[in-house]
């Protein structure tokens, strides 16, 4: 297996880790956050019981397909002279005519092995739970393009992370596209090459690259949308993607240091119609400049304006409409794929309710998934679709942990 320069995090005890990475604002996936010191993978090996996520709630099924981007206005220091920035990136849409499709898994064999060997619970790797996206299925056509929104991830972590929330959006009719930011995620190129963290100060790891990575993503979701394919190795599409993109529409979201990414790019691309911070730290890098008009929602967990005066800076640039919510014992990894696997996890590690908790906070494991399907989409729904919900009003008692921050 090849991979990128990588580092092992080894010498450090678990609790430290998972402590480090939440005081950095770095993401917390599936491996890294079942680590804490309680956790000795060797004392009990999981059961053969493949993980499972929840099925999406829309009406639509949903396909999904890989893209190999490169951008050629980067060059790529690390990698060597005549290279330029290489990315994984893939696109998720409602779908027709799926049962011949196969669905994909939640990460690549090969991607999804070098992540959980690193945190050293390499024995969930046949468990790895599968997606709700048919691969090449084609596109369901309605008459009308489809709104985007673009995802980035965490630090350290992978673009399957919030697959509940991408597949959701997707059941409803958006086309959701995630990226690998390289260097500092783990992923799998078409060659075979696996994409490990790199820990590197010099990396092009900070939130200002994550950001142009999102822009660059426009820029292909542009050439889709205008019938043309990115993949640099020009692998079939599904039917009816070229086209189906509607770039009047698009937003962007992610979590962590991929909320503060979005926030950077909103900022910077009016392309960006809508963007959406998952507990992002907002520790901008270039520094924060600029006011925006455009309308701007933040879930927060951990990195409150309250407790984190790069949050509250960011705040006071919204000029346009603008939300702030939490919900009531939410973690950092509450907004995301950790609050579906994790009880599974802790279940067949025999982990107490209190050590689950440690990892995931004390909010309700099926009412933060349902949250997480819920406000992402009703705030795309009327800041890109323009469809007017009440969700978004105030508190809900559908929702009772949700809280609307002034």
């Amino acid at each position: 297996m090849t991979t990128t320069p990588f580092i092992s995090r080894k010498g450090m005890t678990r609790r430290r880790m998972l402590g480090a990475a939440l005081a950095a604002g770095a993401a917390l996936p599936l491996a890294a956050v079942a680590s804490p010191a309680w956790a000795d993978p060797a004392a009990a090996a999981p059961a053969a019981t493949r993980l499972m996520l929840p099925v999406p709630t829309g009406p639509h099924p949903v396909g999904t397909v890989q893209l190999h981007l490169v951008d050629r206005s980067r060059p790529d220091d690390i990698a060597g002279p005549g290279h330029f920035r290489e990315l994984m990136a893939t696109v998720w849409y409602p779908a027709r005519d799926v049962e011949r499709y196969p669905v994909a898994p939640w990460m690549p064999a090969k991607a999804l092995q070098a992540f959980l060997d690193d945190a050293g619970f390499s024995d969930l790797a046949p468990l790895g739970p599968l997606t709700a996206g048919h691969v090449g299925a084609p596109v369901r056509w309605s008459g009308r393009r489809l709104p985007v929104v673009v995802f980035s991830h965490g630090a350290h972590s992978h673009q399957g992370d919030h697959t509940v929330m991408v597949q959701e959006l997707a059941s409803h009719g958006y086309a959701a596209v995630t990226v690998a930011h390289q260097y500092d995620t783990y992923t799998e190129f078409p060659d075979g090459r696996v994409a490990v963290p790199l820990h590197d100060r010099q990396a092009p790891t900070l939130p200002g690259d994550f950001a142009a990575d999102l822009r660059f993503v426009l820029d292909c979701v542009e050439q889709l949308a205008a019938g043309r394919n990115p993949d640099v190795d020009h692998r079939k599409l599904p039917a009816g993607l070229l086209g189906s993109l509607d770039t009047r529409r698009m937003g962007a979201f992610g979590w962590s240091k991929g909320g503060t990414a979005t926030a950077c790019a909103t900022l910077a691309d009016e392309r960006i119609r809508a963007g959406l911070s998952l507990d992002g730290p907002m520790q901008m890098n270039p520094p924060l400049a600029g006011y925006l008009d455009r309308p701007f929602m933040m879930m927060s967990a951990v990195f409150t304006r309250a407790t984190d005066p790069e949050a509250a800076a960011y705040w006071s640039h919204l000029r346009g409409w603008r939300l702030n919510i939490q919900a009531q014992g939410a973690a950092h990894v509450s907004y995301g794929d950790n609050e579906a696997l994790f009880p599974q996890a802790a279940k067949l590690y025999g982990w107490s309710g209190q050590q689950l908790q440690d990892v995931i906070g004390t909010l309700d494991p099926d009412q933060a998934v349902k949250i997480q399907q819920a406000y992402p989409l009703a705030f795309f729904d009327e800041h890109l679709s323009h469809r007017r919900g009440h969700l978004l009003d105030g508190p809900s008692p559908a929702f009772p942990a949700v809280t609307f921050l002034p």
